[in-house]
């Protein structure tokens, strides 16, 4: 059953007191940040699939949040949240494709004006341009994985090399200005394109896994029973709509706008780049040709390629990581330095036969959030508390001896750095996901979720129904129990605490209630 009562999210400036630090005492705060990296993909949250030494050491070093969440699975939303503390709705940024109001308030911006030296560097992908930042170097839209574009206040610039290696090169030019420069508390945001699609390794990764097997999901051939019509009416699986070339590196058959996009990525190469590239991918591609798996063994065949390249695309990131956590060694700055590694939202690993994001399901709302700060977090620290990208703002804030001008959504995570739980932690997650229709045909929907039970209303005209989930006896989440007689007393509280975040937040009405 639900706790009852549920406590109040408290909103307002009463969240946030001033810290009692000596602004001499404010700590530097490093945000990495990447893109569509599944917590089942980091070997210290429990992968079967790899290895992510450097996001290890923070988990080993510092403070793992096992229960972490997004507001709404998808990229711009996700950038919009955390820098706004606020739901998609209230930050005004529901989809990918709006545009980022800037002018509104955001902790970089409040960090700034309290004498953060700030920068925004890589990935950025909110259309409008970053404010907040001293300096700031972003990708346009997507961005490039190889001989990437960067926007800056000063124009357009071509750099070559890789894009993860690019933006940690970049991020810590930055860092070497800001010692230079002096003892300002400096806020770095090194967020990066991988390992968003199309899964492009950097020439460093291209051997990596290579002869590897992965395990199968489950989950990977899901006929859906057991749920309502959403999960069916999909375009997102690996057997019907992960494309040869843009998708697996591989030339065949293909869709003709993805297949242009997959040429336009080989031609931005240079000669060696290219030659390398080649290399890697062309004996295994002409076996593919000579003798091509149909059925279940295609998308056996197409579920290991996949694997193999985004997991390379993973290990970058995990080594651009362990890059600026030297840096911060070598210049003594571990100690002052809080250190996040956090990723947009979750991803799917062939889980559902699915690849992308988007869903309230776990594997796409749930987000890697990992923090290291020797001067106030224990090694080893682990909180089961349910936590979400709304929180990150007022944390940011709270370190900084600061209060947001305006309420936010969430709440600073500060109480939960020496491991335990608050009494008046919140019990329910509030999830909204509007981008709808998309390329990947997934359903608006919204729900709650707690720490054993998830609720989801799909509220499209055509397709408006409810699901249920007891997570403790479903983790894969395959069989829907909404109208259980035996959860018939849960189902009646998560749909009142569902109207209760609702209306806490101001969120907009839907329709099926």
């Amino acid at each position: 059953m639900l706790p009852s009562p549920f406590p109040a999210l408290a909103l307002g400036a009463a969240l946030f007191a001033a810290t009692a630090a000596a602004q001499d005492d404010r700590p530097n705060i490093v945000f990495v940040f990447s893109d569509d990296h599944a917590v089942q993909a980091i070997s210290a949250l429990g992968s079967r699939v790899n290895v992510t030494p450097n996001i290890d050491r923070l988990a080993r070093e510092g403070i793992t949040f096992r229960q972490s969440f997004c507001c709404n699975s998808i990229c711009g939303p996700s950038r919009a949240a955390i820098l706004t503390g606020l739901h998609s709705h209230a930050n005004g940024f529901r989809q990918n494709g709006d545009r980022f109001d800037g002018d509104q308030q955001t902790f970089p911006k409040m960090l700034q004006a309290a004498g953060y030296a700030t920068a925004m560097i890589g990935k950025w992908h909110l259309s409008s341009d970053p404010q907040g930042f001293d300096h700031w170097e972003v990708l346009p839209g997507q961005g490039q994985y190889y001989n990437p574009d960067l926007l800056s206040a000063k124009g357009r610039r071509r750099v070559e090399g890789y894009c993860t290696d690019v933006v940690t090169d970049l991020a810590i030019d930055w860092l070497d200005e800001r010692v230079a420069e002096g003892d300002q508390p400096f806020l770095l945001m090194c967020q990066h394109k991988a390992p968003h699609r199309p899964w492009l390794p950097g020439p460093g990764e291209l051997e990596l896994y290579e002869n590897v097997e992965f395990p199968i999901p489950e989950t990977l051939f899901d006929d859906y029973e057991g749920r309502g019509p959403a999960a069916a009416d999909h375009a997102m699986g690996i057997d019907a709509h992960m494309t040869f070339a843009y998708d697996l590196q591989i030339p065949h058959g293909d869709d003709e706008r993805l297949r242009r996009a997959y040429d336009g990525a080989l031609k931005r190469m240079t000669p060696a780049q290219r030659a390398r590239w080649d290399a890697a991918f062309e004996a295994e591609n002409q076996a593919f040709l000579d003798d091509p798996p149909v059925g279940a063994e295609l998308v056996k065949w197409k579920y290991q390629r996949y694997m193999r390249n985004y997991l390379r695309c993973v290990a970058g990131v995990d080594k651009s990581l362990g890059r600026i956590l030297r840096w911060l060694e070598d210049q003594g700055l571990e100690d002052d330095t809080l250190v996040v590694y956090s990723s947009d939202q979750g991803f799917y690993l062939g889980e559902h036969g699915w690849f992308d994001k988007r869903w309230m399901y776990e594997e796409s709302m749930r987000m890697p959030l990992l923090a290291r700060w020797p001067a106030r977090i224990e090694p080893g620290t682990n909180t089961d508390a349910l936590v979400q990208n709304i929180d990150y703002a007022p944390t940011f804030l709270e370190l900084a001896g600061l209060a947001p001008k305006e309420p936010m959504h969430g709440r600073s995570l500060v109480p939960l750095f020496a491991g335990g739980i608050p009494s008046d932690w919140r019990h329910s997650l509030y999830y909204h996901y509007y981008e709808s229709p998309s390329e990947h045909q997934v359903a608006a929907h919204r729900g709650v979720r707690t720490d054993r039970y998830k609720l989801i209303h799909f509220f499209e005209p055509n397709r408006s129904y409810w699901e249920l989930y007891d997570l403790e006896r479903d983790p894969q989440e395959v069989q829907s129990r909404y109208d259980d007689p035996e959860l018939a007393e849960v189902q009646k509280q998560l749909k009142a605490e569902l109207q209760r975040l609702a209306e806490r937040f101001g969120a907009p009405e839907v329709g099926g209630g």
